[in-house]
């Protein structure tokens, strides 16, 4: 059997898949449903494997990038987890004070790919800080089944505390300028959203197809918002339209951009879900947002 493309998967698999990384289905569900599509010598471990992330071939800027220096840090979360472990990133032999970034993970820790944005970030001239909210259970455990079952054992309320937290760890960073941006995807939009909402001196915010606050707080939300949408990810778009009338009733400043044809996660460039073109200008219009929006004070 030839290996699957992009153009062979029907939607109904992507959205079959999206429910399953979001835990609105079990895997043997999931497994069950995608044997529909296991037709032609296309079989379900192939369809599974052809859809899963890929952290060996995919990630765009390697750990040892010798153009970015990148560590280890732990920050205090005392409203939140605790003790948080994060990814710290810049560009190599910086000795300036730089804007920063918050990188916000998915459903499922600090995976590889995440990694990848902020040290993409870096490289765009920031510094950038990546935490990961499954540190109180011992962090990223390898692999995204177990990572998003582990993170379902947290509250997101603390682990939005542990990334306000991180906010305020970075402000006060020898390299940081003081300005303090956040960039999130998925579960991690959401918390870019809710930063928004409660972190007044948020510089900007950037969700990308994250899920929205509570009408009732747009009133409190000081950051400039640039807000990424896909097209064709139903379920988080219903919440899209009374989100932005609360923007322009409360005059907020935002600007937002719906991606045709793409799906949810098509910045994610380590599955089939990804869509080169959207990816690709939707970062360079975050990392020109971020330029504006993190000069130094």
């Amino acid at each position: 059997m030839e290996s699957l493309k992009k153009e062979d998967i029907k939607q109904e698999v992507f959205d079959l898949y999206d429910d399953y990384a979001h835990s609105r289905i079990t895997r043997r569900d999931f497994m069950q449903r995608l044997s529909i599509y296991a037709v032609g010598g296309v079989t379900v471990t192939s369809l599974m494997s052809f859809l899963v992330p890929d952290y060996q071939d995919a990630i765009q800027i390697k750990a040892d990038d010798p153009r970015i220096t990148s560590s280890y840090i732990s920050y205090p979360s005392p409203k939140g987890g605790g003790t948080i472990k994060a990814l710290l990133c810049m560009p190599k032999g910086n000795q300036k004070k730089l804007g920063g970034i918050v990188v916000v993970h998915e459903n499922r820790g600090l995976n590889p790919h995440i990694e990848d944005v902020a040290r993409r970030a870096a490289l765009a001239g920031f510094v950038s800080l990546a935490p990961d909210a499954l540190s109180p259970l011992g962090g990223y455990p390898g692999n995204d089944d177990d990572g998003r079952t582990l993170q379902s054992k947290r509250d997101r309320n603390e682990m939005l505390e542990d990334f306000i937290a991180g906010f305020e760890y970075l402000k006060t960073n020898e390299f940081c300028n003081g300005k303090v941006g956040v960039v999130g995807f998925c579960f991690g939009g959401w918390i870019a959203n809710m930063m928004a909402v409660q972190v007044p001196d948020l510089a900007a915010a950037v969700p990308f197809y994250g899920g929205q606050p509570p009408i009732e707080d747009v009133l409190q939300i000081k950051a400039p918002l640039l807000l990424h949408y896909a097209e064709l990810d139903t379920h988080v778009n219903e919440g899209w339209p009374a989100y932005e009338k609360a923007l322009k009733e409360n005059r907020k400043e935002y600007t937002s951009f719906m991606y045709a044809n793409a799906n949810h996660g098509f910045h994610n460039d380590t599955t089939p879900r990804y869509d080169k073109e959207a990816a690709q200008l939707a970062w360079q219009r975050t990392v020109d947002f971020f330029a504006q929006k993190l000069k130094p004070m």
